[in-house]
């Protein structure tokens, strides 16, 4: 099996998990240049909301390094507030709990994100 592969099979363990609690996920995806997040419902119907080092606000600067990736968890943290979620389950999609992930999860807790 390739890496993508075992990470893939390891978030989905992950995510039937979450949907069995029924609360919102934030999902997490990772590119070498870039960090990407996202609130979904219950169900994963509708994103309530998204941010990334796309964003006009984040594009300056480094956009693959893990200050990038706390600003992206403040950004999600404070949009979240803003559309009424306060807790939400924490999907990394396989990715290991470390370096950018765990630092725009960190983020997102300071801003008052609880999960």
């Amino acid at each position: 099996m390739s890496a993508n592969n075992e990470r893939l099979r390891r978030a989905r363990k992950v995510r039937i998990k979450i949907r069995e609690l029924g609360a919102n996920r934030l999902c997490v995806h990772r590119t070498p240049r870039h960090m990407y997040a996202q609130i979904t419902t219950a169900d994963g119907s509708k994103v309530i909301a998204a941010a990334s080092t796309l964003d006009k606000d984040l594009r300056q600067g480094a956009t693959g390094n893990v200050d990038a990736a706390k600003k992206v968890g403040q950004l999600i943290a404070e949009r979240a507030k803003a559309a009424g979620v306060e807790q939400v389950a924490f999907d990394r999609s396989g990715y290991r709990y470390h370096g950018r992930v765990q630092a725009l999860a960190d983020a997102a807790r300071e801003a008052g994100l609880q999960f």
